[in-house]
């Protein structure tokens, strides 16, 4: 059984794209491969296709229905803020324990389980609880995806070194090409890549024709690292 938490240095760095990325990839090479997004903000059920979730159901060949939606993200809010805030706007709150029962239960269904987070590594959930903390009680092994902005470097060294300190193990860093980034990429490849130490770094060029190569070596790398 395999299970990766994929989280990242921030907002909009390429998480569901990552995410969905793998899936097709796994599916191309006929092996099974299933995606949770247990929580989400910014959801509107006019637009499923367009929200994260509905991105990941297409990857995994689901209609974009509210059934559906519902398998795969149970928490959802309608502002672009970060969980507790959303929440708070919604007179709600989140529950922390059934986030990590939930996603505790589809890592035993799925022989091959990636568990997208929400915003970055140390996004609130609650008034008490972090991502990273959602990360801790579940235990997997992690992807971290990150940008190649200017700034993304520290942001990516960051995050990195937050998740290590809590003694996960970073199975790789994905840098994504971030768009009009006017750093060079595999600049920015290169210099987190020298930072992170033995943690394998892979690159998602932006281009399309790219993207089937990238995912491929990135599945192969997590292959990899499974079996060390």
């Amino acid at each position: 059984m395999s299970a990766f938490f994929v989280t990242s240095s921030g907002t909009d760095v390429g998480k569901t794209f990552v995410t969905a990325g793998l899936l097709r990839t796994y599916q191309n090479q006929n092996r099974i491969a299933h995606a949770v997004k247990p929580v989400l903000s910014g959801f509107d059920p006019a637009k499923i296709e367009e929200s994260d979730t509905g991105i990941l159901l297409a990857a995994m060949k689901q209609d974009a229905t509210m059934k559906n939606v519902e398998v795969i993200t149970p928490w959802r809010f309608t502002a672009p803020l970060s969980p507790d805030m959303a929440a708070r706007q919604e007179g709600s709150s989140l529950d922390f324990e059934a986030v990590v029962d939930f996603s505790r239960r589809a890592i035993d269904d799925h022989s091959t389980l990636l568990i997208e987070g929400v915003g970055g590594v140390m996004a609130p959930l609650t008034e008490t609880h972090t991502v990273l903390d959602w990360m801790e009680a579940l235990g997997v092994r992690t992807l971290l995806v990150v940008g190649s902005y200017l700034g993304a470097i520290s942001h990516a060294l960051t995050a990195l070194k937050v998740v290590q300190s809590h003694g996960f193990q970073v199975a790789a860093i994905v840098v994504s090409e971030s768009a009009d980034s006017t750093v060079p990429f595999e600049e920015t490849l290169n210099s987190i890549s020298h930072f992170a130490g033995n943690v394998p770094c892979v690159a998602v060029p932006r281009a399309p024709e790219a993207h089937a190569p990238a995912f491929e070596n990135l599945i192969e790398v997590l292959d990899t690292n499974e079996l060390s």
